[in-house]
């Protein structure tokens, strides 16, 4: 239930996240017993490159505690919605925070909005929208897999989130998003294989004021096809984004330094030339360089407006 308020104590029940290093986290249930996989219930017991965790013995620490190992020691932190994102056990490809951070900016999402997401998967976007709009507004999320909607809704329930979102089993390209939502929404979010085919059905669910539309598509030829089907559908201010983040290093580096004496001097022997360069000095200095490697792309973030006057034609 940690995903739901802020608590300073760790409780039997909660999600937690076990931080070894920047690129080694895991999220963990704080519970006494487990499941392994040949379905024998077993002490719940964590094993990590610095040793072993009896995970019911967090009970009672407190969030952002260093907590013993066998053969060393990590951190237990309160889940984030960043977090689970980096540690979220992956039933589909996720979409990451750089790309989620664009997305609720442009959809211009505040507490007490209702908002609808197409193709729920793993969850990693849901958590952060649901962030976004509490405390009182909601998520209807809806996906086409049935073990994938089984699996979302228990997460739900465990992160204490059941209250903000609504999951349903749904394929929205034919079947729609329900009567009951018909202008009641005031964004909607598509990661579809085939974004264009929901897009009739939005303009159905978006409020008579209006409203926004954002999907999500790795290939260009997806977003023209549902640019063109937005254009038809009355659908302004359309803007197509690609999220690349840049990393920057910020380091010291040894710099020799230029001896500015000899260039006064044309006519300066070799002999002296060369008993300069042996007395060349380094000196450290501040440096910032680009990453070695950066990341790629990840896809096209398309947003689009629907205007008031268009649920009135």
């Amino acid at each position: 239930m940690s995903f739901k308020i802020t608590k300073e104590v760790i409780e039997e029940g909660d999600i937690v996240i076990l931080y070894l290093n920047p690129n080694n986290m895991h999220s963990l249930e704080v519970k006494a017993k487990m499941c392994n996989k040949k379905g024998e219930i077993i002490d719940n017991i964590f094993q990590t490159t610095y040793g072993a965790l009896r995970v019911i013995s967090l009970i009672g620490q407190k969030y952002g505690s260093k907590v013993e190992l066998t053969r060393g020691w990590a951190y237990v932190l309160q889940p984030t919605p960043e977090l689970w994102t980096l540690t979220l056990p992956h039933r589909t490809q996720i979409i990451y925070s750089p790309d989620i951070s664009l997305i609720i900016h442009l959809m211009e999402l505040r507490p007490g909005n209702v908002i609808i997401e197409t193709g729920t998967g793993s969850g990693s976007l849901s958590h952060s929208l649901i962030r976004a709009i509490r405390p009182n507004g909601h998520l209807y999320t809806f996906d086409f897999h049935e073990q994938r909607v089984s699996i979302a809704d228990t997460e739900f329930k465990k992160h204490g989130l059941n209250d903000f979102v609504t999951l349903k089993k749904r394929d929205v390209c034919l079947e729609g998003f329900g009567e009951e939502l018909k202008y009641q929404i005031d964004a909607v979010f598509l990661d579809l294989p085939h974004p264009w085919l929901a897009i009739e059905h939005t303009t159905v669910a978006l409020k008579k004021t209006g409203g926004k539309l954002c999907f999500f598509s790795p290939c260009i030829e997806q977003v023209q096809r549902t640019c063109t089907k937005l254009i038809y559908k009355g659908f302004i201010e359309i803007h197509t984004y690609e999220c690349l983040q840049r990393e920057m290093n910020v380091q010291y580096r040894s710099l020799p330094l230029l001896n500015l004496e000899c260039l006064k001097y044309k006519h300066i022997s070799e002999d002296i030339v060369q008993k300069n360069e042996k007395r060349k000095q380094e000196e450290k200095f501040l440096t910032v360089t680009h990453a070695y490697s950066l990341p790629g792309h990840t896809g096209f973030i398309t947003i689009a407006t629907l205007p008031p006057n268009y649920a009135f034609k």
